[in-house]
């Protein structure tokens, strides 16, 4: 009889912690067992501020999944976010060693090892090393073994983190004993489960707007070229709103479910809506103007920070992105939020409609990245089709964290 074993796919966001518990029984695939979402503590921008409050938040979580699924959790898969994520790209280069010019897997082996070369300040960790194209001389391949050529590169975009954050994160699962079996960051995992194939081939754009952050990540033919975090998501809409509008956040939080649109209409000055105050302020009535025009900036402003470092990357190519802007997380939720993104990024937007495979209750935004991290679980630390993340890195991070 085949082995099993229950993974739990975590996601431990500013303003909600997500769990998704998957049995894994061989070769016969992954069956989604339990599943959870509670309102997160101990957290801002994704990142951990009270460890104590956190880790009873997602310990209780975890055992609210269990107790639905009936069983328990033998490994953890954990997703990671905040702005404390940089990215570099590096190119490693190596001379074809053998007489014949034929390459080899020591020539491959070379390169690899230059692309990964650059060392990083005591305080930083890589997370993820992320392959790209091989070319020879110049030209592109697909598998460089047994080619002829004198030249053999290869690009990796590698992400690194805060090392003292992801301690962090790891103390919360582990506080609860329980090992993390790796760490995917968040945008990666979405647009693992969001995207066919022939779209990452034509290129797409994956952003991920959450409570406190806003992940994305670029797909160029085929290949994760780019991730970024903007730290701005929906939190800062509601605090916009209670402010601009004088109300309680919770009042601004209702109002922004209720009413919100991600971008304003002329007529919006001529209609009403009411506003639910609190014991000092009392009820009122607001123009729909009042509200949309101040998630309209918002919304604006995280599109156009997320183009500002496209640019800056040299990667705005509205051609090589042709698959557009699949968007996910609870805050993408917002009504009319793809016209926002069209007109800031100027490229064609829509809202992720979520993998076919799951039941309709999971195939919403906020079970991106949790379906995502189960994705990784399954497929193994390496995914050739993803170029995702080679074997072995997150050992060795675990290693140098002490976990």
């Amino acid at each position: 009889m085949a082995q099993s074993r229950v993974v739990g796919a975590v996601e431990i966001g500013t303003s909600k912690v997500t769990v998704l518990l998957g049995e894994i029984v061989g070769d016969a695939g992954l069956n989604i067992i339990g599943h959870t979402s509670c309102s997160s503590k101990g957290v801002q921008k994704g990142v951990i501020t009270d460890l104590k409050a956190a880790s009873d938040c997602v310990h209780a979580a975890i055992m609210t999944a269990e107790e639905n699924a009936k069983t328990r959790t033998d490994e953890v898969y954990l997703a990671l976010t905040g702005s404390h994520l940089r990215g570099n790209f590096n190119v490693g280069t190596t001379t074809v060693g053998s007489s014949d010019s034929v390459v080899r897997s020591a020539d491959v082996e070379q390169a690899t090892v230059d692309a990964k070369r650059r060392k990083l300040t005591a305080d930083r960790t890589y997370i993820h090393h992320i392959q790209n194209p091989f070319s020879i001389d110049g030209q592109q391949v697909e598998n460089p073994l047994s080619k002829e050529g004198d030249r053999l590169q290869v690009g990796y975009w590698s992400v690194h983190a805060d090392r003292e954050i992801v301690s962090e994160s790891l103390r919360v699962i582990s506080g609860i004993d329980l090992e993390v079996s790796d760490m995917i960051i968040s945008s990666i995992a979405s647009g693992a489960v969001l995207l066919e194939e022939s779209e990452k081939d034509n290129g797409a754009l994956v952003v991920d707007i959450g409570g406190g952050t806003t992940d994305f990540v670029l797909y160029r033919k085929g290949f994760i070229v780019l991730t970024g975090v903007v730290p701005v998501g929906g939190d800062h809409i509601t605090n916009d709103l209670s402010i601009g509008l004088r109300v309680g956040r919770k009042s601004a939080e209702e109002s922004k479910i209720k009413n919100g649109r991600a971008y304003y209409k002329a007529e919006d000055r001529t209609e009403k809506v009411w506003l639910y105050g609190d014991m000092t302020i009392g009820d009122r009535e607001y123009p729909l103007a009042a509200i949309t025009k101040i998630i309209e900036a918002r919304v604006s402003e995280i599109f156009d920070i997320i183009k500002d470092q496209l640019v800056d990357a040299d990667l705005y190519v509205p051609a090589d992105i042709a698959s557009g802007v699949v968007m996910t997380g609870g805050t993408s939720r917002l009504v009319g939020i793809e016209e926002v993104a069209r007109r800031s990024l100027g490229l064609d937007a829509r809202q992720s409609e979520g993998p076919r495979d799951v039941s309709p209750d999971l195939r919403v935004p906020e079970y991106s990245s949790a379906l995502g991290l189960l994705h990784y679980a399954l497929k193994g630390q390496e995914d050739e089709q993803q170029h995702a993340k080679p074997v072995g890195i997150f050992p060795r991070l675990r290693d140098i964290l002490n976990f």
